[in-house]
């Protein structure tokens, strides 16, 4: 019987089901800080090696775990296809391992297993759940365990990774529309025999794929035309393989010596929630299609980085039930989205003559580089979010050599996991610094900027370098519509990449300087300031205010020379008491919704113009600040990223000294 601690539960989260997609959710909750059990009804891992490759959003997600030296690393598996016709994934949208991965599925499994053991995960197999009850605080599991003995399990959360036909799904009451299967392809690895390798070629009675591993194991899948579909689940013999095989190809394999025998089909489903209380799907479990092109394995492992990040956070505290939800809301439009191009795949792949037209104009259409790189980029899965997943650490350090040969530093379980921001103004400067800050502490990140795509672009690419997640957003600030059209791109980016367009942080810091001696400072000067530095944070705050829940972030950065004097920026710091002035008023008017509203005064800053690379000029300035230096944009933006967190709560209407002690001799 399961030990339990009377009045807690015996571990934070059951885990139903040890193949890859349950072992890498069990290591991500370790290493975010819960206590993991994990079940499994086979005894023994499985030798079957349905899935082969990885993709690029996998390979980052592992890569940022510190995995990819166990698994090889992964060697490259070549051109990738979309529906049998030929399609390069290095087509895909930037990514550190643009195309597709050679990683058996087994291997995959022994090395997450491994981890998440090493992690403390307790793996126990011969274990079967069948029962399955939700208390209000807790959820129960009946299991069935190795000697036929009947055991109890108590969690705080349970997650079902446990395959097409989920029993977790089932006992959960999960509903799963969908439809049944119309074509099959049965499966085999064979050794002792030669065939020539082929890549989905077509033939007057159907589909043959076969290719020949560096160890001399031959993977074939075949598909005849109008064959009915056997029952679900069935696994084949080799004699019916081989029969279905001569009909197709003309060839005689029954000589061979069958390694591995499967068949799958083209059914679809879909679990209408991800999440149901305290209890959660992923992988198989959550969507069930046709594995072609490596895309189940993937979609599942990239499930349980999603769920992994955010259901540690809550367990620990460093998130709520808000956080659990944006589980499904993430993941279950890229999974209807698979769904959606496997789909298309199949009708493509195992179409008879009827669809030989179609091919024809996707195989034209494929010609075409916007074209080879959207489905690229779907197939990969950059195209969509990427989930934030706790490390063993922020330290920098180095792959192994060839294509994985890099410095960066690695993604780490932040306080902003789960959540998303606006930094206005984030292409240079303090605002960059503080969207690659809140960015590695887990939040995606809005990356403004009005003219300087090119540096957005840079400061997305730095984000993704680290393992985080930003986009970029432009629109020009203090002309007319500039509000609008800002929140147009937010929104359309929040809700490709989340499935809503909650945002949690507003990081105000666009703006503009004078430098002009106050006798010489235009009407058009003046207007143009207080357009950008002003009125335009005003607005923002106020039409953000549809999209932040209660207990949101508003941090506007003010400046020093509102504390100081220097006649050439008289209109700047006006612009800037302006701000303070938003931050007291709007704290008040948004306490009853705990949202906090709080000025940063920077001082002297080197924020990379002309001006900081004068030793002389750099210390003449460094002698205002107690500290005698001038201050660096991560000193701003590690207090922006204080204010963005639930440190912060109790603060809200403040201006915030961060100019290093300036002027206080």
């Amino acid at each position: 019987m399961a030990v339990q601690v009377a009045g807690a539960p015996d571990t934070d989260v059951v885990v139903v089901g040890a193949g890859p997609v349950g072992l890498l959710l069990a290591g991500i909750l370790r290493l975010g800080g819960a206590r993991v059990t994990v079940l499994e009804q086979l005894a023994e891992p499985t030798d079957e090696s349905r899935a082969s490759v990885l993709h690029a959003r996998t390979m980052e997600i592992l890569d940022g775990l510190g995995l990819l030296e166990r698994l090889g690393p992964p060697p490259s598996a070549g051109p990738g296809h979309f529906g049998g016709i030929p399609l390069d994934l290095t087509a895909a949208l930037p990514s550190r391992f643009p195309g597709q991965w050679k990683a058996p599925q087994t291997l995959v499994e022994k090395v997450l297993y491994e981890w998440a053991a090493g992690l403390g995960a307790e793996v126990r197999r011969g274990h079967t759940v069948t029962g399955l009850t939700v208390a209000e605080d807790r959820v129960h599991a009946e299991v069935t365990g190795p000697a036929g003995e009947r055991l109890r399990f108590a969690a705080g959360y349970l997650a079902g990774c446990d395959g097409e036909r989920s029993t977790v799904r089932r006992l959960g009451g999960f509903e799963f529309p969908g439809s049944g299967p119309v074509k099959e392809l049965l499966r085999a690895d064979i050794s002792g025999i030669e065939i020539p390798d082929r890549r989905f070629q077509r033939h007057p009675n159907g589909v043959a794929n076969s290719r020949r591993g560096p160890d001399g194991v031959t993977r074939l899948m075949v598909h005849q035309y109008g064959r009915t579909p056997g029952p679900d689940g069935r696994a084949p013999d080799f004699a019916e393989v081989c029969r279905v095989w001569a009909r197709v190809t003309g060839e005689d394999i029954a000589g061979a010596r069958p390694v591995w025998v499967n068949a799958f089909h083209n059914a679809r489903g879909q679990a209408a929630s991800y999440r149901l209380g305290r209890v959660f799907l992923a992988g198989d479990a959550a969507h069930v299609q046709l594995p072609v092109g490596g895309q189940a394995l993937n979609l599942g492992l990239q499930d349980a980085a999603a769920l992994g990040g955010r259901l540690a956070a809550r367990i620990t505290g460093r998130g709520d039930d808000r956080t659990l939800d944006k589980y499904h809301a993430e993941r279950h439009p890229v999974g209807a989205r698979v769904l959606g191009n496997i789909e298309a795949q199949a009708q493509l792949l195992f179409g008879g003559p009827e669809v030989d037209a179609l091919r024809a104009v996707f195989g034209e259409l494929l010609a075409l580089e916007p074209a080879r790189r959207h489905l690229a980029s779907m197939i990969s899965g950059v195209d969509g979010p990427r989930p934030a997943v706790p490390d063993t650490g922020t330290a920098e350090h180095s792959t192994a050599t060839g294509p994985f040969t890099r410095t960066h530093r690695r993604t780490t379980m932040g306080k902003l996991t789960g959540k998303t921001a606006l930094v206005t103004g984030s292409s240079r400067g303090i605002g960059r610094a503080t969207a690659i800050r809140l960015a590695r502490e887990g939040a995606l990140v809005a990356v403004h900027c009005s003219r300087d795509t090119e540096g957005a672009d840079d400061t997305v690419a730095a984000v993704e370098k680290e393992g985080g997640r930003a986009f970029a957003v432009a629109a020009e600030l203090g002309v007319s519509g500039d509000v609008h059209a800002l929140f147009l791109e937010l929104e359309h980016g929040l809700k490709e990449r989340t499935g809503e367009t909650t945002l949690d942080i507003v990081v105000n810091n666009a703006g503009v300087m004078g430098g002009v001696a106050p006798e010489d400072v235009t009407p058009e000067q003046f207007d143009r300031l207080f357009a950008v530095n002003a009125k335009a944070p005003f607005f923002i705050v106020q039409r953000a205010l549809r999209l932040l829940p209660d207990g949101g972030r508003i941090i506007n950065i003010s400046s020093g020379l509102t504390r100081f004097a220097n006649p050439q920026e008289v209109a700047y710091a006006m612009t800037k008491g302006a701000i303070d002035q938003l931050t007291l008023h709007y704290a008040k008017h948004l306490g009853p919704r705990n949202i906090t509203v709080n000025s940063v005064g920077p001082g002297i800053t080197d924020n990379g113009t002309p001006i900081f690379d004068n030793p002389e000029a750099v210390a003449e300035m460094a002698r205002y600040s107690v500290f005698e230096r001038v201050g660096e944009t991560k000193d701003i933006a590690d207090v922006v990223a204080f204010l963005a967190s639930d440190d912060a709560r109790w603060i809200t209407g403040s201006y915030l000294d961060a100019s290093g002690g300036t002027l206080l001799r």
